[in-house]
């Protein structure tokens, strides 16, 4: 029950091709960034740093949704594969919206003034960074697997809900900007943002790249948890 069908399918680590073309993306996107955009109308170089904080806030939103997702059906078919998918996404979100908070407090401070303020969109940043955090601590402190998948499935649906949150945030009055970028219509030069999106394809192959090593290291974990069977009587 620990190791799941669509494991012992695929034995080969199709990931690492991935990660791989997803780090020269990274690379050749940020000297794009750097070197080949030009700066932003009006915060001119500063502006720079949206072409990793931007694929960083989305990537992140999105692994949370996919832990989300995973840890709802882990409760719905109690697999074992599932609860390893939401542990993997939870931790990849939580490094990208750590990545996110660190750089999104460079660009406040260059811009604001200040590293940190209760805007609307960085409180429910945090909250939702805090919330998965406490996703993977609770899993932490949980020995055995059954309780844990089931606690921290449903704690993991639960910590989703602020997800939409989240992104509807940015429209609250507040210091960040109001969002520049819908499925409508898009207010950002296209000189700066077809190279935002090619950081975006880096950041989730990068995503799929982590997610997918991540969770053969739960697989593994959750195999070994798995007792011994009993001797049979008379052996």
């Amino acid at each position: 029950m620990a190791v799941p069908a669509v494991r012992r399918a695929l034995p080969i680590r199709w990931e690492h091709p991935l990660g791989v073309y997803g780090l020269l993306l990274l690379i050749s996107g940020n000297y794009l960034g750097l070197f080949y955009a030009p700066g932003e109308l009006f915060m001119g170089d500063v502006g720079r740093i949206l072409h990793v904080h931007v694929p960083a806030a989305w990537v992140a939103m999105l692994s949370f949704m996919l832990a989300g997702l995973f840890g709802f059906v882990s409760l719905w078919t109690s697999k074992r594969g599932w609860d390893s998918a939401m542990e993997a996404a939870s931790e990849v979100g939580v490094l990208e919206a750590t990545l996110l908070c660190i750089l999104g407090s460079i660009w406040g401070r260059a811009t604001w003034g200040v590293w940190w303020t209760w805007d609307p969109r960085l409180t429910t940043t945090a909250v939702m960074l805090i919330s998965f955090v406490g996703v993977l601590l609770l899993r932490a402190v949980v020995t055995d697997p059954d309780r844990r998948a089931t606690w921290s499935g449903a704690t993991s649906v639960l910590a989703t809900v602020n997800v939409p949150i989240t992104y509807m945030s940015v429209k609250w009055a507040g210091l960040h900007q109001a969002p520049s970028e819908s499925m409508a219509n898009s207010s950002i030069d296209e000189s700066l943002r077809w190279v935002m999106y090619y950081n975006n394809w880096a950041f989730l192959f990068l995503m799929v790249w982590f997610m997918a090593v991540r969770w053969r290291i739960a697989e593994a974990r959750a195999e070994a948890e798995v007792p011994d069977a009993l001797p049979e009587i008379g052996a």
